[in-house]
């Protein structure tokens, strides 16, 4: 069935309106296609990427090349790429499943791939010329040719805007001199063209180049950086000295830099999240494979519940991850679909679409970037004084885990954004805010209800909770901008505060919507445990949200207006029927323990 405009919510409109499961796409509604896909990039990851892990760790960046260049005779680096340019042209949902299971071999070659297929190909994609496209994609496309992207400066991390590379047009016209340093570049050491970032004579803005990497043209590099983790990503600094480029490789118009850089970003956040969830599933089966074989009192390790505890809490986060990065892709990939239909070009189209979902591209690489950390050192804890060797796999999955928080955007930009992002919306119109948060302010002067509901209903309870954690969004934001306006920005902990009540919100009901589905599906038996990692992890995002809820409602009210509020906050975090979290934990470990691995 073709999805139509009213179909789709908007970005960040999931806080304001209700989906129903129906409209949810779930790891379950996988096409032939996309599975024999999964297979396909399972399989060489099992042969070319984990046997070879010893040389990834050992800096073999000659390897991480080779497996790239083997990578691109499969296709998989043209997963996204339109057939015109040598590509596969797949969906969005086929792109971040590639990214999910080529890259939990080592973040080595995660890196190398996604800075390749993300920020290194996508610019031109997205806003090369047709002869631009033409000239490079292909090549990028097959592997013949590997992409970086150079943004960071030694003074412009975060604030990418303020780079000082300068580029300068030559008195004929026909070429601009681009000089300046780029630092933390992945792939610059067997790239053959970077996308450049500078900026010409005194413009707000930054502007897009193609730059061939050459170093008869004044680009040298700098050593390879020694990094925690990551180590057979090549990681330099770049200079640019004198460096000449034609005039037809700047990237869309002058100025237009930050654009480019920003939207690419977006793609880059979405396709990260996918490219931390099958590290999570497989430290996870790592983790439950040793607890089932190490005995300790006579008794395997996973037998004892605070083992159990950290299964289950590990499995729940996974699943709750998978189950959101599913839903966004589906939403991205029905977004372009639309926009084409309407006559856009593909290019417009794509751009558009992840442009439109840039919230939870934002919401879920700090989500997932933060599950994968947690599930790596839980998987160290369950490994004891062997997961502190080199000799098994779990310090470098911890080590490579670590740099998913800093890159695309650290997670307090990126929570900043996600809440910044969906105000703008509202005021824009595009997201109807000020409406249900007034409601929300009428329901808090009003007399609760205390009749006492039918849960009766799978999910019944919990769904009125998330509607519940909503409101409490509503009330703490709306709340905030009130008090501040447009100044909200400066008060950080504040967004930050909002943020993680609203990625919880759409983690949890993400999670919730998958098993709904499919207990519709194969019925409630075959669910157990998925219904298990539902429940529990809404738990613990009720908790966080009461948690961050409070702190920010006692910063910027008081008196009265306090009081209303945490007696609201009270009211909104409040389960009529508490969950037995300990028989959940239990439920969910006795599954991943029998399955030996992670298996939903």
């Amino acid at each position: 069935m073709e999805a139509t405009e009213k179909d789709i919510l908007r970005g960040g409109q999931f806080l304001v309106k209700e989906t129903k499961c129906e409209d949810v796409f779930t790891p379950e509604d996988f096409s032939e296609e996309q599975k024999m896909m999964k297979e396909a990039v399972m399989e060489f990851n099992d042969r070319e990427i984990i046997p070879h892990k010893p040389r990834f760790e050992a800096k073999d960046f000659a390897l991480t090349e080779e497996v790239m260049r083997k990578a691109g005779e499969l296709g998989f680096l043209g997963v996204a790429v339109p057939e015109a340019y040598g590509g596969l042209g797949m969906g969005f949902v086929s792109t971040c499943l590639t990214c999910d299971y080529i890259s939990s071999g080592t973040g080595s070659f995660s890196t190398a791939f996604g800075a390749h297929t993300g920020i290194g190909t996508m610019p031109i994609t997205l806003y090369g010329t047709e002869e631009q496209k033409q000239k490079y994609v292909p090549k990028l496309a097959t592997g013949e040719w590997f992409g970086a992207y150079c943004l960071t400066e030694p003074g412009a991390g975060s604030d990418a805007n303020s780079g000082k590379t300068t580029a300068e047009l030559s008195a004929d016209g026909k070429t601009y001199k681009i000089n300046g340093q780029k630092m933390w570049i992945s792939n610059a050491g067997f790239c053959s063209l970077m996308i450049v970032f500078a900026r010409i004579e005194d413009d707000k803005n930054i502007t897009g180049f193609i730059v061939e990497n050459d170093a008869a043209n004044g680009i040298t590099m700098g050593e390879e950086e020694h990094k925690l983790g990551i180590r057979a990503s090549s990681t330099r600094q770049v200079f640019f000295n004198d460096t000449v480029v034609p005039v037809e490789n700047m990237l869309a118009g002058r100025g237009e830099g930050f654009k480019i850089a920003m939207n690419a970003l977006n793609v880059g956040r979405i396709k990260l999240a996918a490219a931390c969830l099958d590290s999570q599933r497989r430290i996870l089966s790592i983790a439950v494979n040793y607890a089932n074989e190490r005995k300790q009192f006579k008794t395997p390790i996973a037998d004892f519940g605070a083992i159990k505890t950290k299964l289950a809490e590990m499995a729940a986060s996974a699943y709750a991850g998978e189950s959101a990065t599913y839903r966004a892709a589906k939403n991205i990939e029905d977004r372009i679909a639309l926009r084409e239909a309407a006559g856009n070009s593909h290019q417009e189209a794509e751009l558009k679409g992840v442009e439109e979902y840039a919230i939870e591209c934002s919401i879920l690489k700090v989500a997932v970037s933060e599950d994968v950390q947690n599930c790596a050192d839980e998987g160290i804890q369950i490994f004891g004084g062997m997961g502190f060797s080199e000799e098994t796999p779990m310090e470098s999955a911890w080590r490579d885990a670590r740099i998913a928080r800093i890159y695309e955007g650290t997670n307090e930009i990126n929570r900043m954004l996600s809440v910044g992002m969906l105000v703008k919306k509202a005021m824009k119109g595009h997201v109807d805010l000020l409406g249900p948060a007034q409601a929300v302010q009428e329901e808090l002067m009003g007399i609760p209800s205390f009749d006492t509901p039918d849960y009766s209903e799978l999910f019944s309870e919990e769904k009125e909770m998330i509607k519940k954690l909503k409101k409490t969004f509503l009330m703490v934001a709306g709340g905030a901008v009130q008090k501040y306006g447009p100044q909200l920005e400066d008060h950080q902990q504040l967004l930050i505060a909002a943020a993680d009540i609203l990625i919880e919100i759409y983690m949890a009901e993400s999670a919730i919507l998958r098993t709904e589905k499919n207990v519709k599906r194969y019925g409630e038996d075959a669910q157990s445990a998925q219904i298990a990692m539902a429940k529990l992890y809404l738990y613990h995002a009720v908790d966080i949200v009461e948690e961050k809820g409070k702190e920010s409602i006692i910063s910027f009210a008081e008196g009265d207006e306090q009081r209303m509020m945490l007696m609201g906050l009270k009211r909104f975090t409040k389960y009529v029927n508490y969950p037995d979290i300990v028989d959940l934990r239990i439920e969910i470990a006795e599954k991943v323990k029998a399955e030996n691995k992670y298996c939903f």
